[in-house]
């Protein structure tokens, strides 16, 4: 069964011991934004997958990004979130990692739970288990009239 949050409020992900972030909820509008960000449009089409998924992560933390907590400058001194220190701060590998974790993937498993057939051996759900039986013997060919 999908749950549905009503409330449509932001909430508060930790993305490393002591660093924290509020995010907007991720909505459609939040992704067809995104995907039509500038900064997401410009990535060149021989970019790899992951150099369009790091380019999309940061396009959307931009937009998602409430406030946090625990981000500093090289003083130790907090900053605020701006474009630049939100660029910044997904270049450091664990914060992406739980970033796609705990924020990104919510809505992608969702969209896994929607499919509810058994995945396509040739597509994006490759995978899915036979469940016919081998053939014993080829079949004869058809007679012909």
């Amino acid at each position: 069964m999908l749950t549905l949050d009503l409330t449509n409020e932001p909430r508060w992900h930790d993305l490393a011991p002591g660093v924290r972030v509020q995010l907007r909820p991720l909505t459609t509008a939040l992704m067809v934004a995104t995907r039509s960000d500038p900064a997401v449009e410009a990535v060149p089409e021989e970019a790899s997958d992951e150099e369009r998924a790091v380019a999309f992560a940061k396009a959307l933390a931009r937009r998602a990004v409430l406030a946090w907590e625990g981000v500093g400058d090289t003083d130790g001194n907090p900053i605020d979130s701006s474009p630049e220190a939100i660029d910044a701060l997904l270049d450091v590998w664990p914060i992406f990692e739980a970033f796609q974790l705990t924020y990104v993937s919510k809505g992608l498993l969702l969209e896994q739970e929607k499919n509810a057939l058994a995945p396509l051996p040739n597509g994006p759900s490759a995978g899915a288990s036979a469940t016919a039986k081998p053939v014993r013997k080829h079949a004869k060919t058809a007679r012909r009239d």
